[in-house]
Parts: C-alpha cells; structure tokens; sequence
C-alpha cells in the first residue's frame, strides 16, 4: 500500500507523489500482532493459462493494460518476458473490466532488495480498481521473507483489513506465485452493499486468505467503507519507496459468473 511515513509527520501520497500533512494516524490501523506462522513453501510450479483464460501478460507488451491516472499506454518496464515496475510512472490497470474472477500471477522481489518494513518490494494487487491512484481493494505484494512489519501489512494480507493466514514468501531473488478467487461485491438499487466482496488466495501454493470477506475500499488511515460500483479493472501498484522494483510475468484471469 502506497503511503510511507517520513521524518516530521510527513505522509508521502499515495499517487502524486507530493508529500502533505495526514489527517489522522496511520498507526492506528496498523495489527503487530499475533505473528503470522512463516510456512515453507514446497517447490515452484509456475502454472500455464487455460483454456479460458484472459492472458493479461504474456511477456511481449502491455497493451492489455493502461496508466491509472492518465489513461494513456501502461509506463512499465517490459523486457525478457518480464515487466518490472517503472517507479514514479504510477499505477496500472487492466482495460478490461471484471466482475468476480480467478487470477495468477507471478512475482519476483530483486535478489539485491534493500530497505525495511513496508518500504522493501512493496507493491500491491487491487483486486478491484475503483479510481485513480489507490482506491480498490488491495492484497499486498511485499517482500516479507525474514520483513518485519505489521501483519496487516504484509504479504498477502487484506491491506489493513485481515492479516494472511500464513507466510510463505520465498527469498528475493526466486520467482513467486499468487492465484486469488475474487467474488465481487453487489450493491442495490440504493448503492447498500447486497454481499460484500470474498477473496480466497494462495501464495506458493500456501492458503492466505480462506474465503475471507472485505470490509470495504483500502485506506491507509482511518476505516474502510463500501463505496457502490460494478464491474473493475485489476490494478498493480507501483509504490513509493525507494527499493528496488519487483517484476510481475504470466498474469492471466478467467472471469467467473455471479
């Protein structure tokens, strides 16, 4: 999740990149405990797109995907079938629209990462994009392999929402796996919540999230709230700490009937 705490009480925002005085105290959102069980994952198994899936990336371009903010063609790196977060160029989405889904994708943390907590690897998958910069719904991406930070924050969780039933992050440097089930919110006629969203994800192949149910929109402070919409691009983020980037390749999605 974008949004980094600097010397003075400085909140680095999230898609300008300007930094300005937070309303609030992130902190206060923020689980440290109880610690999240580091699990082992077994052997890597990058998985094919079926039949029918999307094939979001497939390592050649992103026409698939769009800049967030400006509309315009997606900014990142693409190169030997990868792409890699191009930092400051902001986030992507996908130009199609989904409702529920099923998604893989994959991830690699630089072998030569620095930094620490939150601002190490962080990038985040919107399962839902509901507008510019952040706003939707975030599990985090991060590296978390021997990363301390809050588990509510760390990778695979409900950004500040429920933390990841497991931790099977991987060493920088390997490539990593992620497959979500999404069940979209509904809304009536009114814009009240009918069902809110479910994700059920696996990191390695490690349960993290089991049909866990999304209190609302991703805030970075205060509490998250339901805001009506229908059906939304996915978004990856491209965080504003100074780490190295991550890269993402085979990301494909085969949409699900509600």
């Amino acid at each position: 999740m974008k949004g980094i705490v600097l010397g003075g009480g400085l909140l680095l925002a999230a898609s300008a990149g300007v930094a300005q005085t937070p309303q609030g105290d992130p902190k206060a959102t923020e689980q440290w405990s109880p610690a999240v069980p580091v699990v082992t994952p077994g052997a890597f198994e990058g998985w094919a797109a079926p039949a029918d899936a999307v094939v979001l990336f497939d390592g050649k371009n992103l026409d698939k995907w769009s800049a967030v903010n400006t509309g315009g063609a997606a900014g990142w790196t693409v190169a030997d079938g990868v792409v890699t977060v191009k930092k400051g160029t902001g986030n992507i989405q996908t130009k199609q629209a989904f409702g529920s889904y099923q998604l893989h994708l994959e991830y690699r943390i630089p072998a030569n990462i620095t930094g620490e907590g939150q601002a190490r690897g962080n990038s985040g998958l919107f399962l839902a994009s509901t507008g510019k910069g952040d706003d939707g719904y975030e599990m985090q991406i991060m590296d978390s392999y021997n990363n301390q930070t809050y588990v509510n924050g760390q990778l695979g969780a409900i950004y500040k929402q429920t933390p990841p039933l497991a931790n099977p992050a991987r060493k920088p440097g390997e490539w990593q796996t992620v497959d979500v089930t999404w069940s979209a919110p509904q809304f009536g006629a009114d814009g009240a919540v009918t069902r809110p969203a479910y994700v059920t994800a696996y990191i390695n192949g490690v349960l993290t999230q089991n049909h866990t149910e999304v209190r609302g929109g991703t805030v970075y402070i205060g509490q998250p709230k339901y805001v009506a919409h229908g059906r939304a691009p996915i978004k990856l983020q491209d965080h504003g700490d100074p780490s190295q980037p991550i890269s993402y390749r085979n990301i494909w999605v085969r949409d699900l009937k509600d």
